[in-house]
């Protein structure tokens, strides 16, 4: 298992290398090293004009010289104005000794950059908007996990009958229906004042405010409660759920006609014992690996859900990184991405590894 592990971690280093530079390539494209110049300069600034700022700001060497200094295994980029102050990658504003400043500042020495949109360490802003989207996920797992192997257990169980047409119809309509679609509709009958339950709950004494749910989870972010932050879980969830469900189902229906499993029946065991103690750890091989993916989709899926609720997590400083051309805080935001995704499929291959005893033993 610790070769395994050791192996797996080569990759990860080696595919976060390759995926990380690719992403660097492309944001740092001269379109949008054009579009940062005048943003942060003129946009009157002529073509000379702009060659010098990216010059004199080190963004025109050459892209592996670029990619060092951001990775922090090369030196940082220095230039001197006309009035004979220094600048560089590894001067902070304000420094008092800028001559004595580090010579490597990149990711690996935790400078992360300056967000040219917010004017603040990329490494904070990240840091601060992914504990917002952790909140999030966290209360979406919670939710969504527990419910959709519930649901395809079971349909799993009872494969053919009613509860299973039920049940599967329930996975394929969550699953068919967009975040942003059922968001709007959860909006439209939950947390608008002039929708015909949240009047009826008025007139009944029900409620105490004029909606049953508040449409915005900004207050969310400072306190989360069942009123302001449901509605963004719940959207999330549902969409998920569906697909576990339907994967545990299978995988739930197939382990039921098992040998063992039928012998274990003939022999008069319990059916709740063949359900708990020999079925269902077999069953749920299959959904934890798409379960574990969920992670990292929910980290960039969010995408739509926070802006919808206007919530300031992750998802929301994507939108923001890629709408004002922000480089470094896209650069940021794309790292985080990759080791999520590629510390969560390790998570998934170990723990594939001790449910599937077949795997483990070869």
């Amino acid at each position: 298992m610790g070769l395994f592990i050791l192996r797996r971690l080569g990759v990860m280093i080696l595919t976060a290398l390759c995926l990380t530079f690719i992403v660097f390539t492309l944001t740092n494209l001269y379109p949008n090293l054009e579009k940062l110049a005048k943003t942060e300069g003129n946009f009157r600034m002529s073509d000379e004009q702009v060659d010098s700022w990216l010059g004199s700001n080190g963004h025109l060497d050459p892209m592996l010289v670029k990619y060092g200094r951001w990775l922090g295994v090369a030196p940082g980029w220095t230039h001197q104005d006309s009035d004979g102050n220094l600048r560089g990658r590894c001067i902070t504003p304000g420094m008092e000794n800028p001559e004595n400043a580090a010579t490597y500042c990149g990711v690996l020495q935790g400078h992360w950059g300056f967000s040219s949109v917010f004017k603040e360490n990329v490494g904070q802003i990240v840091g601060q908007n992914l504990g917002l989207t952790g909140k999030l996920m966290f209360w979406v797992m919670i939710v969504m996990v527990p419910g959709a192997l519930i649901v395809g257990v079971l349909a799993g169980m009872n494969e053919g009958s009613r509860t299973d047409r039920t049940l599967s119809t329930f996975s394929i309509t969550t699953t068919a229906t967009p975040e942003y679609v059922s968001g709007v509709i959860f909006i439209a009958v939950l947390a608008a004042s002039a929708s015909p339950l949240n009047e009826f709950l008025r007139g009944a004494g029900w409620i105490e405010g004029r909606t049953l749910f508040k449409g915005t989870a900004t207050s969310a972010m400072e306190d989360a409660n069942f009123w302001n932050f449901f509605l963004p879980v719940i959207t999330i969830a549902l969409y998920g759920m569906g697909y576990i469900a339907r994967m545990t189902r299978a995988s739930m229906t197939e382990v039921m006609t098992a040998q063992y499993v039928r012998t274990a029946r003939l022999k008069g065991v319990a059916f709740k014992t063949i359900v708990l103690k020999h079925a269902l750890r077999n069953a749920l091989i299959a959904p934890f690996t798409v379960i574990m993916l969920q992670f990292p989709w929910l980290l960039n899926g969010v995408v739509i859900v926070e802006t919808l609720f206007n919530f300031k997590g992750f998802g929301w400083t994507l939108v923001q990184a890629a709408g004002n051309n922000d480089i470094e805080l896209l650069l940021g935001v794309s790292v985080v991405s990759v080791f999520v995704v590629l510390f969560t499929q390790l998570i998934s291959d170990i723990g594939y590894v001790f449910l599937n005893p077949r795997i483990r033993i070869s």
